[in-house]
């Protein structure tokens, strides 16, 4: 491939300023000694965590491990109060993270990539954004975020609306005021299920619309341990790291190997009571490990669950219709809430199952079902995502021959590791289709990427490689294997957004890598290792940009 000489003018453009872009940019500018240009959106660094500011936002992994791991200082000064850490907190440690690491002065706010192109003679990006910057760059790194582009369901008379609206993934940044206010939240996945219990306590009535009954798991949230934290914590983190680096899900949890096949029924309802008691993951991998694969061991557990819900909700008509019985549990996202069911105890809140009675329209006053119409002051949107590809679509990204992006996955994300996609060159998916990302702890998730894609981009540059692309036979062997790893778990039994299920058109195909954390770093650490086997590695060299300072 031809090369123009042309230096670029960065090394390296990364898009996003959460967990992904401040670690990639603190690793390829403190590490590799590269020039690194940011771009994000916002007007501060966060990322999820700076747009999804709606009531109860909190994260479902425990605080100790929801966390950067390159710095041992960082782990030891750092100090959560709630054993999930809430969306400020979070926030407040990503912006205690840009000002310790000095990232800010990289990262250029309020600033929307709206087209990336590759340059062929040059083996370079060319990046453009809203704010009419047009730079170059040899490599270009996505680091968007999974579930970061809100889906708001195309409902007639929205804009008829006079209340107020507003979608969880995109919250405003002064307080919603829901004193004495009749309230609509629409959805039931996870930020309505955290959302709902706060609004319900402040709203005069809330009406929730449920389309999908949900299985969720007891946070038991409260306040962090300190003598856990102090004492089998932080003089061991580096065990617990690297144990959660190379388990299932990202957490530093010891899986049961046992099968609720294999148990008695009252030994099954010990060990569910038990794990109940506790809450939070635990309850998944510290059960039955046949729960997620075995359509039989499965129904033990969900059957649990609905048993749990038929006492907690002490209406029998709104505990039917809040009994997930159209997909077996963890089939979908699993849910971790504090008080959800017992919200709907209250005497302000109402359930309308819209299965029963779809939603028709939006009406200047509310909301009209199929069969009655109700009036609001405010409609939240808890919808969720166009997860896993959304985001990318918003931007009009070109690769060899000008092949857009969104054409190249128009029946479906490919990619190879979830890491690049073929015919898009030196271009870098942090957490992309293909990963284990949303299946996991996402920081150990994300770490895993940071740390490869730059040792890859350390091994071009020791070898002079201009340009670097997945094979498309590897990309290929990928997707099917990414199929078939899904194929025999509960992930295909629901229609989910792993599956791009709640958005209409979008085609149904299970986006993310079920096989495990522990199982994609070994395979990624394996490819590196053959010397990067599966990706076509261009000797033609390149200029460099200038050096980080």
């Amino acid at each position: 491939m031809a090369n123009s000489g042309k230096s670029p003018d960065f090394d390296a453009v990364v898009i996003g300023a959460g967990f992904a872009g401040l670690g990639m940019l603190r690793r390829l500018r403190e590490e590799l000694g590269m020039s690194v240009q940011v771009y994000e959106t916002g007007d501060e660094v966060g990322g999820t965590w700076y747009w999804n500011r709606y009531p109860g936002a909190r994260c479902d992994s425990e605080s100790y491990i929801y966390c950067f791991s390159f710095s041992k200082e960082l782990l030891q000064d750092w100090n959560w109060s709630g054993k999930y850490p809430e969306q400020p907190e979070i926030l407040a440690y990503l912006n205690h993270v840009a000002d310790r690491f000095d990232l800010r002065r990289n990262i250029q706010f309020n600033t929307r990539v709206t087209s990336a192109r590759f340059l062929e003679n040059a083996n370079l990006w060319e990046v453009e954004t809203d704010q009419g910057d047009r730079v170059t760059a040899q490599f270009l790194i996505t680091a968007i975020g999974c579930i970061s582009a809100g889906n708001v369901p195309d409902i007639k008379g929205l804009d008829s609306f006079q209340g107020e609206w507003y979608h969880t993934g995109s919250w405003p940044h002064d307080k919603v005021d829901f004193a004495g206010k009749r309230v609509a939240v629409i959805g039931t996945g996870s930020s309505g299920v955290q959302s709902i219990p706060v609004i319900a306590q402040q709203a005069g009535h809330l009406t929730v619309f449920q389309r999908t009954a949900q299985f969720t798991i007891p946070a038991r949230h409260g306040t962090v341990d300190r003598k856990f934290l102090e004492e089998e914590v932080k003089p061991h983190y580096a065990e617990i790291l690297e144990k959660a680096k190379w388990s299932a899900a990202g957490f530093p949890l010891d899986p049961s190997e046992r099968s609720a096949l294999e148990v008695t029924a009252e030994e099954r309802l010990e060990t569910y009571e038990a794990g109940w008691a506790k809450g939070g993951f635990g309850f998944v991998f510290g059960s039955y490990s046949d729960i997620r694969t075995d359509r039989r061991a499965n129904d033990t557990v969900s059957e649990f669950i609905r048993s749990k819900i038929r006492e907690m909700v002490k209406d029998p008509e709104t505990a039917e219709k809040l009994l997930p019985t159209d997909h077996p549990f963890g089939s979908k996202r699993t849910l971790i809430d504090t008080d959800y069911f017992d919200t709907y105890n209250r005497e302000n809140v109402e359930l309308v199952d819209i299965r029963h009675s779809p939603i028709r329209e939006i009406t200047p006053k509310g909301i009209r079902t199929e069969d009655e119409e109700y009036e609001f002051d405010i409609i939240v949107f808890a919808t969720g995502f166009d997860a896993m590809t959304g985001t990318f679509f918003k931007m009009d990204i070109r690769g060899r021959n000008d092949l857009s992006l969104k054409e190249k996955w128009s029946e479906g994300p490919k990619t190879y590791l979830g890491l690049q996609t073929a015919g898009f060159p030196n271009m870098f998916m942090i957490t992309g289709p293909g990963s284990p990302s949303v299946l996991g702890n996402m920081p150990v998730c994300i770490e895993q990427h940071i740390e490869w894609i730059a040792d890859f981009l350390q091994y071009m540059r020791e070898r002079d490689i201009g340009a670097v692309e997945a094979d498309a036979d590897a990309e290929a062997a990928w997707v099917s294997h990414v199929n078939e790893t899904a194929e025999p778990t509960m992930f295909m039994l629901a229609n989910s957004w792993y599956l791009g299920a709640n958005i209409p058109g979008k085609p149904r195909v299970f986006m993310p890598y079920a096989g495990g954390v522990g199982n994609y770093r070994k395979k990624c650490n394996e490819i590196a290792d053959n010397g990067y086997e599966g990706f076509i590695l261009d000797s033609g060299s390149r200029g460099k940009a200038a050096s980080a300072t």
